[in-house]
């Protein structure tokens, strides 16, 4: 009986542990960029291939109703000396009208490298299994992960990965 009973629970902690990396979400599973497919505030599309080559990539997904997303804005904009040689995606599922008037509102549209996107198909908020806005992914040159910031985060502690990664 005991060596039965030693047998079930070996065999089902090893299924436990086989399970661990499916459990993981796919941004940690496949840490590159991954496949975009956003809509500019024009309807054109943008795609993973629209990517500048030989730079890092800020890939942060908002809301424009959200206060830590606003703050941040102001951070980066505070801050686009030093992210000028990053490309930087904002990304939101929310109505392209809106994010055109958090873009203006915010000062974004004055900056070249950044990108305001709508993601119409909800792909980003699963594939980094989103809990908190602003969501930030930090990518280095080749396209492969860095770093993530959840939340509300001060732009310093991105800019120090920013640094770091160069």
């Amino acid at each position: 009986m005991k060596f039965v009973l030693l047998f079930v629970l070996i065999g089902s902690s090893t299924a436990l542990f086989a399970q661990k990396d499916t459990l993981q979400p796919a941004y940690k599973r496949f840490p590159v960029i991954p496949g975009l497919q956003l809509f500019l505030s024009d309807s054109s599309k943008y795609t993973k291939e629209n990517l500048p080559k030989d730079k890092q990539v800020l890939l942060m997904l908002f809301n424009p109703d959200c206060e830590h997303c606003q703050d941040k804005a102001v951070q980066i904009v505070a801050h686009k000396e030093e992210l000028q040689d990053t490309h930087i995606i904002m990304a939101t599922t929310s109505l392209i009208s809106r994010m055109t008037e958090f873009a203006e509102k915010y000062g974004l549209t004055k900056m070249e490298n950044v990108v305001m996107a709508k993601d119409p198909f909800y792909i980003l908020p699963s594939f980094y299994a989103i809990r908190y806005f602003p969501f930030l992914a930090l990518y280095d040159k080749k396209g492969a992960l860095i770093r993530t910031f959840e939340g509300s985060v001060d732009i310093n502690k991105v800019l120090k990965a920013y640094r770091s990664a160069r």
